[in-house]
């Protein structure tokens, strides 16, 4: 599968050039994906980045507008809308998965346009496991 969909810290790590993730197996995944504009964030994560600097947890050397449009910049990223397909499966995710809105509207993402998730959330990666959502991990 060549069609990837970053989780918002994800995408926060490869624009960052995070070591974690340039040593991945799965940066290799990301490279191809890009190169064939396939490389997908939600749009869900420009908000959760927004909110993540605004409360400092996060932050940038540039205000987090300028940061943001210079990650949108990266050749092949695209954002992805929240389709009403999207919204309503995010409310009726299978089984027993945690109430954070904007996990619940990537991991809907990923499931209704059979994306690759790429994350580090556990809880995510366990819902996976399950068979839930395609995901992977940065091992």
């Amino acid at each position: 599968m060549s069609k990837v969909l970053l989780d918002t810290h994800s995408w926060i790590w490869l624009m960052n050039g995070e070591s974690r993730l340039q040593k991945s197996a799965v940066l290799k995944t990301i490279e191809l994906a890009s190169k064939k504009s396939e490389l997908y964030i939600s749009s869900i994560s420009l908000w959760e980045v927004g909110m993540l600097e605004a409360k400092g947890r996060i932050r940038f050397q540039q205000p987090c507008l300028a940061w943001v449009k210079k990650a949108l910049e990266t050749t092949g990223l695209s954002v992805l809308d929240i389709s009403p397909e999207t919204a309503i499966e995010s409310s009726r995710l299978p089984q027993e998965f945690h109430g954070d809105p904007a996990d619940r509207i990537i991991v809907a993402t990923a499931r209704t346009m059979n994306l690759l998730l790429v994350t580090e959330d556990q809880k995510i990666l366990n819902y996976s496991k399950a068979g839930f959502v395609q995901a992977q991990d940065f091992s």
